[in-house]
This record gives C-alpha cells, structure tokens and sequence, in this order.
C-alpha cells in the first residue's frame, strides 16, 4: 500500500478555488511529482488550504475525469498509471484536430501571425539545447496559438483536456528530448502555412504529431512501472494516410 502523498497548492483567495486545485495537481501529476500508486488525500488537501472538502472533491473528479486520479471507495484515491492505449487514442484525434486548423490557416495566411510564430520559433530554438521544461511550455504556446489563430479555442479546450496522458509521456521523455528536431518540424509548420500550402501544412503537422510514436516504446521500457499496457499487449498505432509536400 501506497502512503498518503500531498502537494503545496498556493489559492489566490479572490479566485475561484477548484479550479486553482484542480490545475495545480494536475500540472503535479503531470510532470510525475507522483507516481502511479501514490495516493492523495482529500481531506489533508483542504486541510493544507484552509478549505471546505467539497472543492478538493470537485477537483479531483475532474482529474479522474481524464484519467489522471482513479477514486476507489472506501480505499482512498491514487494516482493511475499512463494508459498506452489512451495514449495512442489522445494523439490521434489531437492530429485530426490540428491538421484542420493548419489547414485553415494556410488557406488564408495572415502575416502578423507568421510573425508571431517566428517570434516564438526563435525562443523555442533558445531553449531547445538545455532547457526542455522551458521547451515543452513554449511548445505548448505555439500549439495553442495556432488553435486560437484558427478560431478554434474550444478544441483546443477540448485537446487539453484528451492530452494529459500524453504530456506525462513527454515529462517522462526530458533526458533524451528531442527540441531541436521539434523545432525543425514547427518551422515546416510555419513556413507551409506562409506559402499558402494546405497539403504541405497538414503533412508537417501530422509527422510532427507522430514523433512521439517513435520515442514511446523507449519511454516504456525505461519507464514500465508508469505505464499500464491492454492485455493484448502493445498495440500497433491506427494512422491517416499523410499525402503531402505537393503544393497547391
């Protein structure tokens, strides 16, 4: 049996309070300040934040809301191991969606946002050497802000919320990540959008998507304590077809 864990969870007192719990375990269990098995308390939560229990309650249903907590009755909750599957399932539809918005932005580049992904395309490759955690939030910004360019904030809403297994994988991944060749591919992003070049925009996006399909089976067999495998074993990821770098 698993003791009891708790994590500093800091409220900004004119703000709502689930959703600052909420956010703040999240990011915790996402960037494996636990580990699978670790069980957090309900109670010694509020207790630490001078709170009813009823906003730690609501947090952490929607954590187990995406897989993130699992709530066992009478034995407590505890932090779920990274599903392989839900993995696979995140990033496919993750790469549906933004192979769409790429699509639309470069169906009608805009300059003032090519600009701006320049901007961030050079803080990203800043950071790329020895940074990774400073990288994956950058690369966090560039994704959203291609959602929000494209009108499309609630599915990125949306995407946040299927991704939380996915981005464990990548706090996972941090000593052998590959930034530089990330960057790589966000600038083939960048510079189909700025030609106009739907096909070539959807085919840079959805390679860049896979790439962690490629680190994935490492990620496991340094990690397979975090993972919980179908009993089939590994399965064999379901892609689109990418056509790609043909221009208009």
């Amino acid at each position: 049996m698993q003791a009891d864990r708790t994590t500093a969870v800091t409220l900004d007192a004119s703000a709502q309070i689930t959703p600052q719990i909420y956010a703040q375990l999240r990011d915790a269990i996402i960037r494996n300040r636990f580990s699978p098995g670790d069980r957090i308390s309900e109670s010694e939560i509020a207790k630490s934040c001078d709170v009813s229990r009823q906003p730690v309650r609501e947090a952490f249903i929607r954590l187990a809301g995406e897989g993130l907590l699992a709530i066992l009755p009478q034995r407590g909750t505890v932090i779920t191991k990274i599903s392989y599957t839900e993995v696979l399932n995140a990033r496919f539809l993750r790469e549906a969606i933004e192979a769409d918005i790429v699509s639309i932005l470069a169906a009608n580049p805009d300059a003032a946002l090519v600009r701006e992904l320049r901007t961030q395309l050079m803080a990203q490759q800043a950071v790329a050497r020895d940074k990774p955690t400073d990288f994956i939030e950058l690369d966090e910004r560039f994704h959203r802000t291609l959602a929000d360019a494209a009108d499309k904030r609630g599915a990125w809403r949306r995407i946040e919320g299927l991704k939380s297994q996915m981005d464990r994988v990548r706090f996972l991944s941090l000593g052998h990540f590959p930034a530089e060749k990330l960057v790589a591919q966000h600038t083939a992003v960048v510079d189909s959008i700025e030609r106009g070049d739907m096909i070539a925009a959807n085919a840079a996006i959805r390679s860049h998507l896979r790439e962690v399909l490629t680190d994935l089976p490492r990620i496991l067999a340094a990690n397979p304590e975090f993972f919980e495998l179908p009993d089939a074993g590994i399965p064999t990821p379901v892609n689109a077809p990418i056509q790609g770098g043909h221009t208009r």
